[in-house]
């Protein structure tokens, strides 16, 4: 189970908890039953927002911050696709004719290889190079770019992509063909280079995949100790960490849960690691 499937079931069990809460009536009267629900909403948000943060995510489709992007939710790919897999992908295209409008190995124009190759492994970009230079995150700098990167130039008529190693692919103009050759620019020629994909399957992918139960596991000594009276659930249905956001001091009222809603909070989580629904 992926943490976008995790981030989906603790959704589910949000709103389990406000059930739990309408159904107990927690606190002494109707009103302060109702205080507690959506204190209870508010606490699973807030539970939901922290394990989020945790996994380095930003919501549920989110790629991990560790991507170091200055908006890492903007690159494409979702993490299975890296810069390393763009420059191996334009590297089969070196020696097609350039060709107007071209968007096939019969021949390509600038844009049509940028599309051909994103295509090929599974991303649509924009046809035309005013799109495409609009795409993923701003690379400050030609010395900052990364495999994979566009690099946009000649007042937004053309778009290369960075090879590494200060080397750039390209289709050039009528005559040539598909070039892999020495970065002739210099940032004062680069209208915007930008980053559209990960550079490694380990800062995007990696956290993407990485199921709940994997990282539940590690932050609790293991799985084994998750549900226990010493792992993660120890403190999440206690009186510290997390659990004293998402279900008050312990016992009922002022925000708490019965024993009886722990026990059924402990089988949620227990169903959610094993993949079972909610």
């Amino acid at each position: 189970m992926t943490i976008t499937d995790a981030l989906s079931r603790i959704a589910q069990i949000q709103a389990t908890l406000v059930q739990l809460d309408n159904l107990t009536g927690t606190g002494s009267t109707a009103g302060t039953g109702s205080a507690s629900s959506a204190g209870s909403a508010a606490s699973a948000t807030d539970f939901a927002a922290a394990l989020s943060s945790a996994v380095g995510t930003t919501g549920a489709g989110g790629v991990a911050a560790a991507t170091g992007a200055a908006d890492a939710g903007s690159l494409l790919g979702g993490g299975t696709v890296t810069g390393a897999d763009v420059v191996a992908d334009a590297k089969k295209y070196l020696g097609v004719p350039y060709v107007f409008g071209g968007t096939t190995s019969s021949g390509l124009d600038c844009s049509g290889l940028v599309q051909r190759v994103y295509k090929d492994l599974g991303i649509d970009v924009p046809r035309l190079v005013s799109g495409q230079a609009k795409l993923g995150t701003e690379v400050p700098s030609l010395a900052q770019a990364k495999p994979g990167d566009l690099i946009v130039t000649g007042g937004g008529e053309h778009i290369l992509i960075y090879a590494g190693d200060h080397k750039v692919i390209h289709a050039p103009r009528e005559g040539k063909n598909v070039s892999l050759v020495e970065a002739y620019m210099d940032d004062s020629e680069i209208d915007t280079i930008r980053r559209v994909v990960p550079q490694t399957a380990s800062t995007a992918s990696t956290a993407s995949a990485y199921s709940a139960a994997s990282f539940l596991a590690s932050a609790s000594g293991g799985t084994s100790s998750l549900l226990g009276s010493g792992g993660i659930a120890s403190s999440l249905l206690g009186s510290g960490g997390i659990g004293s956001s998402l279900l008050g001091s312990g016992g009922t009222g002022a925000g708490g849960v019965s024993s009886d809603q722990a026990a059924m909070l402990r089988a949620l989580f227990s169903s959610m690691l094993s993949g079972g629904s909610v």
